[in-house]
């Protein structure tokens, strides 16, 4: 079994899938002081905690919020005698930021990189017929080598504190779910499919690999379960006839069924979900299945009272019927790779997503969308931690891309988020990183990242990488805010007709563009913070965009309000949400709702 394989876990006739969700003990380590006295054995003095969740908001402590460092996490699990000669692995959804398994006392694992999942393989560090101890140290500091990158400082008092070099909370823990897995000895490993057009038909390639030496049998079901394509090898091409096409917010989903077979014996059997659609930048236009798509919707984060980052399957839920409700049609998972269960559900439901990897922060400052504004030189890839901080990005592009790649819902991959672009030492890591990028995926999809205000027309040194631009940009409320947003509309106008004057002749997005908003503020004449100035803000920014035809996406920063780290510059978070963080429409939102209503998923029309 291969340690990376980023296969979903799933139940099928010769696979078993265990969920060790529930009560964990935990406990966090002050003092630094849990690897010498020998914790990976047991903790000595530990409490219940809830996994999956971030643990920063269930108590009523400040120094636990806050807490920076070594938490540990502890549970059993009972292994059959039946599964004895067979693969068994415990599988992480994540662990923020890095982890250390131990499994009976001895390491295990140790992965960097929180919001990707690993594999823990068990067969040599287990008793059968028995139950086993898995004890797992997470670390969530932050640092320049670290995605996403921060600082760790040392207050006076002796504990760590963490400084991000990003505006949302340093949510961590076990914050996914944990399952115990058990696959054949002879197994499927991986598998990825590329498609192309051929008149009413759709041409498939697929890529299968095993660990074993028996071939691999493909069969194409479709929704009515009816078998409609048949194919014999791990690799080849199978025909899916009067194909049914995987449309926005009009989804389809063919399940590939894979068995590799000892002439009648069933080894293993695997299974995917999948939507056959094409991906394509002509010119100015984003094409799916060759038709333009105007991109609606948000930047979002996965962010909610008590459990933090951890995934709920409510809030997921809730969080979809609020994108349609409002004709939303995309989002950007701003900023780290979002739980699996999230992509299946926008596979099901026909959104489009931007899958981002977590580079975030690579500006140094504590508040970069601001330091970004005054015009100061930086140069954040000059250091000489950035071989390091270049070894762990790809490593989390290669996660992400071989975790993702399949979701029809992914058309395009983010590699960073607000980067520092203005200094000549980004062009060498950019052009590294999105040249590994385009290498990994079977499927070709554009490749971007997020610029921030100083990453200009005439200050970007790396907006050539990107096969499309997407534009964070908060003129009018960082800049020019409140009665100079007339002002603003003037700045934003100026910035847009010098890209328009380098004739890229590829689409622009605004990844984001918004303005906090205390859901209880109403002022009128509008002022900073109240709903009537969030409309007003919104509305400038639409009226701008409807002008430029290269313009083809507006995903509203944010979908909801989230928590940050405490300052002045936050009001107990980021209230630029279109929805409280209860989920509750602001003002604006019924404003969204009746533009993008009258927007065309596959075209921009002016609005009277």
């Amino acid at each position: 079994m291969q340690k990376q394989s980023m296969l979903y876990p799933r139940e099928t006739s010769c696979r078993r899938v265990v969920s060790l969700d529930g009560m964990w003990k935990f406990q966090l380590d002050f003092n630094s002081s849990g690897r010498t006295q020998g914790w990976e054995c047991g903790l000595p003095n530990p409490e219940l905690i809830p996994v999956p969740a971030s643990f920063q908001d269930f108590y009523t402590e400040k120094e636990i919020r806050e807490f920076t460092g070594d938490v540990w996490y502890e549970t059993e699990f009972f292994l059959p005698s039946e599964w004895e000669g067979k693969e068994v692995a415990l599988r992480f959804g994540c662990a923020t930021h890095r982890a250390e398994v131990y499994i009976n006392g001895k390491k295990a694992v140790v992965h960097e990189g929180g919001f990707t999942p690993f594999l823990v393989p068990l067969n040599d560090l287990v008793v059968f017929s028995s139950f086993n101890r898995v004890v797992v140290i997470v670390n969530n500091e932050l640092s320049n080598t670290s995605l996403p990158c921060g600082e760790t400082k040392l207050l006076s008092n002796g504990r760590k504190m963490s400084k991000p070099y990003f505006d949302f909370f340093n949510y961590s823990g076990l914050q996914r779910s944990v399952k115990l897995i058990l696959l054949p000895k002879e197994a499927i490993t991986d598998f990825s499919v590329d498609y192309s057009l051929q008149g009413e038909d759709a041409s498939v390639t697929y890529h299968t690999i095993t660990n074993g030496v028996h071939p691999v049998m493909i069969k194409v079901y479709d929704e009515a379960g009816v078998l409609v394509a048949e194919a014999n090898g791990n690799d080849g091409v199978l025909t899916i006839p009067k194909v049914r096409l995987w449309e926005v917010r009009n989804a389809y989903l063919y399940r590939f069924v894979l068995t590799i077979l000892d002439q009648d014996k069933v080894l293993d059997e695997y299974y995917e979900n999948i939507g056959i659609r094409t991906v394509e930048i002509k010119g100015t236009k984003f094409l799916i299945n060759g038709k333009p798509v105007y991109l609606k919707g948000f930047g979002k984060h996965e962010d909610s009272d008590i459990i933090g980052r951890g995934f709920s399957a409510a809030v997921m839920k809730r969080d979809f019927e609020c994108m349609k409700w409002i004709h939303a049609n995309s989002f950007r998972t701003s900023h780290y790779p979002y739980s699996e269960e999230i992509y299946q559900m926008a596979d099901r439901e026909g959104f489009l997503i931007i899958d981002e990897v977590a580079a975030v922060g690579m500006f140094e400052s504590l508040m970069n969308f601001m330091e970004a504004s005054t015009g100061k030189h930086t140069a954040f890839f000059q250091k000489e931690t950035t071989p390091q901080l270049l070894q762990n990005h790809k490593e989390a592009i290669r996660e992400l891309i071989e975790r993702d790649k399949n979701h029809a819902s992914v058309i395009a991959w983010s590699l960073l988020n607000e980067p520092e672009t203005t200094d000549e030492s980004a062009v060498a890591y950019f052009e590294e990183i999105f040249r590994y990028a385009k290498e990994l995926d079977p499927q070709k999809r554009p490749c971007t990242f997020a610029l921030i205000m100083n990453s200009l027309p005439n200050t970007c040194k790396c907006y050539q990488f990107s096969d499309f631009i997407c534009l964070n940009r908060y003129y009018g409320w960082y800049l020019k805010g409140g009665y100079e947003i007339s002002e603003a509309e003037e700045n934003l106008r100026k910035e847009l007709d010098e890209w328009k004057a380098k004739n890229l002749n590829i689409p622009f997005i605004f990844s984001e563009y918004g303005a906090d908003t205390n859901s209880a503020e109403h002022k009128l004449p509008s002022v900073m913070w109240s709903q009537e100035y969030q409309i007003e803000f919104l509305t400038m920014c639409n009226n701008v965009f409807d002008c430029y035809d290269f313009i083809q996406g507006e995903q509203v920063w944010n979908f909801a309000d989230f928590q940050t780290t405490e300052g002045i510059m936050r009001m107990n978070g980021n209230k630029k949400g279109i929805f409280t963080r209860q989920r509750q429409p602001k003002d604006a939102a019924y404003y969204l709702r009746e533009r993008w209503a009258s927007l065309e998923d596959d075209k921009k029309v002016k609005l009277e």
